[in-house]
């Protein structure tokens, strides 16, 4: 009895596999296999990295927060460090904290400003961000006596090309400057990406948001305001719309809009 002969394929797949490998047809049928195959695997991957790019994220922040606040050594543990600070949910509106009702451990400010019942649509835009959450996470940096040595405030906004993520930090005077820290943008390198320049950072040390009139009067400009160098920051050099969103974006967060309920009590000694 003789073995019996493997069938042929029929139908369209074995007009397929019968077809030249130059063909057409069969040219766009393996470049959307693979494509396909392909778009699984990057999603696959990009799924199973997740938390680990969240947990990155998050220790850069931490990172960040550490640097403004001046406290950050290469080689520390970061989240053993970070844990000095208090971190608080603030209600911008009333200048006070609100941790009852937010958890400020998974509190995601950012995202908040997506979200219509946590956020408020602005009218009056300087910094460029189109809605604005009402809650803000901060720091706190106490001494080593328990009083408060520095306030941690993130700010964002517009600058040339992309929108500008950072903290500025406070001495707890609430109107001394101690330091800017950008963590995120897309300005342009070597210009409006010079936010990042140490030697320019450095020139906010010491600076004064508010005169003795309470006056906001913090500048960054190419030539020094009226109020004096107190409130001086020079702009960067050949990046004007970068220097003005930065500008904008820290008079913005540092005024009414922002943080100026918060200052006024944390001067008042309520905080």
């Amino acid at each position: 009895m003789s073995d019996p002969q493997p069938q042929e394929p029929k139908g369209a797949f074995a007009k397929f596999l019968a077809a030249s490998p130059d063909s057409v047809g069969k040219t766009i049928v393996i470049a959307v296999a693979v494509c396909l195959v392909a778009s699984m695997v990057v999603s696959a991957a990009a799924v199973s990295l997740r938390p680990v790019q969240e947990a990155n994220a998050l220790k850069d922040k931490q990172v960040n927060v550490l640097q403004v606040a001046g406290i950050y050594e290469r080689g520390i543990d970061v989240t053993e460090a970070f844990a000095a600070f208090e971190p608080h949910v603030l209600d911008l509106a009333t200048g006070s904290f609100v941790d009852d009702q937010f958890d400020p451990a998974t509190f995601d400010d950012i995202a908040a400003a997506s979200d219509p019942d946590l956020s408020v649509a602005l009218e009056d835009d300087p910094a460029g961000i189109g809605r604005k959450a009402k809650y803000r996470v901060i720091y706190l940096l106490r001494d080593d006596a328990g009083g408060l040595d520095k306030v941690i405030l993130p700010l964002h906004g517009y600058g040339l090309w992309s929108t500008l993520y950072g903290f500025i930090a406070l001495e707890n005077n609430g109107n001394d400057i101690f330091g800017l820290q950008f963590y995120q943008h897309g300005e342009t390198p070597g210009l409006g990406a010079e936010v990042d320049n140490p030697r320019w950072k450095a020139l906010w040390n010491g600076k004064k948001l508010r005169d003795d009139a309470g006056d906001l009067q913090i500048t960054v400009a190419k030539s020094q305001p009226a109020a004096g160098p107190d409130f001086y920051i020079d702009a960067l050099a050949g990046a004007t719309l970068t220097s003005v969103g930065v500008d904008n974006l820290v008079k913005f967060w540092m005024g009414d809009a922002g943080y100026a309920q918060f200052l006024a009590k944390l001067q008042a000694g309520e905080i």
